[in-house]
């Protein structure tokens, strides 16, 4: 099955008078990149939700927040006093450097905004509290796990389709061979005809020659290498666990053999095939490096 890199989950709830809020996202990444944003209070529980995180998302850029909001009458906040004076003396003289005469009536609202204006009673922090943050973290990670499967659905279709559409391309194929080495024959009886002349020309080297010359232009092993390789990447992508890296190396390998046959072709509705085929496979590629 496979399984996205993109997601979102999120969980909230009330602990005694604090509103409790937990986010994880994640975004493509060729490996696990984790970044936690949390209270102060939590930050020795930090290597164990990272651990945690790892183990349930695998790969990818992750981000969690946990945000807590105080709704009791009890903030725990207070204002550093001492700072705001300095910040305030600071807007004072800035007014005066810039030649600002009139008092900035939201002064105040700007204060507030100040780094570290608001300092936080860092009191020790409950079992019971990190238990209940914990069960958030969770629930917002199976939420984030849920993403990842609906975006994954619709991932493995884009991905059959576009193998189909690569397939019915190379499949046609065929039509145009036969087309192809009469083509690549006769250019070449019309150049010597015109460079050496025709009665100079010995057929018995010039149809050696043209074997040789048809064997190294030859598309069998690229059309049997081709055909392999499509079929392992539909057995791949329905595999129980999503290989994502893996998908990517077969489409490397896919789009080898598709420019092998584009440099071989010698003919103008083969190298159409060829672009149609290059096409659908850079579509298959985008959603690759979105992939688990």
């Amino acid at each position: 099955m496979l399984l996205s890199m993109t997601g979102f989950g999120k969980a909230s709830g009330t602990f005694e008078n604090k509103k409790i809020t937990v986010e994880v996202k994640s975004l493509n990444s060729k490996n696990l990149d984790t970044y936690v944003r949390m209270p102060p209070a939590y930050k020795e529980k930090e290597i164990e939700l990272r651990k945690y995180l790892g183990e349930q998302l695998d790969r990818g850029k992750v981000e969690c927040n946990i945000n807590v909001e105080s709704s009791g009458s009890d903030s725990g906040y207070t204002i550093n006093k001492e700072l705001a004076g300095k910040y305030y003396a600071q807007l004072v003289d800035l007014g005066h450097y810039l030649e600002i005469t009139s008092a900035h009536e939201d002064v105040l609202s700007i204060l507030m905004r100040m780094p570290d204006i608001f300092s936080t009673e860092a009191d020790e922090i409950k079992e019971e509290e990190w238990k209940f943050i914990w069960d958030l973290a969770e629930k917002a990670v199976q939420k984030l796990k849920e993403f990842r499967e609906q975006e994954g659905e619709a991932i493995f279709q884009e991905f059959k389709t576009r193998i189909g559409n690569i397939k019915a391309a190379f499949d046609r194929v065929p039509e145009y061979e036969s087309a192809r080495l009469e083509d690549i024959k006769q250019r070449i009886e019309t150049n010597l005809e015109e460079f050496v002349g025709g009665a100079k020309v010995d057929k018995n080297r010039f149809e050696q020659e043209l074997i040789y010359y048809i064997e190294k232009i030859d598309i069998a092993e690229e059309k049997q290498r081709l055909s392999k390789h499509l079929e392992y990447f539909i057995e791949i992508m329905n595999e129980p666990k999503s290989q994502g890296k893996k998908l990517g190396f077969i489409s490397q390998e896919i789009g080898r053999e598709i420019n092998t046959l584009g440099s071989k072709s010698y003919h103008s509705e083969m190298q159409k095939l060829v672009v149609e085929m290059k096409d659908e496979l850079e579509k298959i590629k985008e959603q690759v490096l979105n992939t688990l």
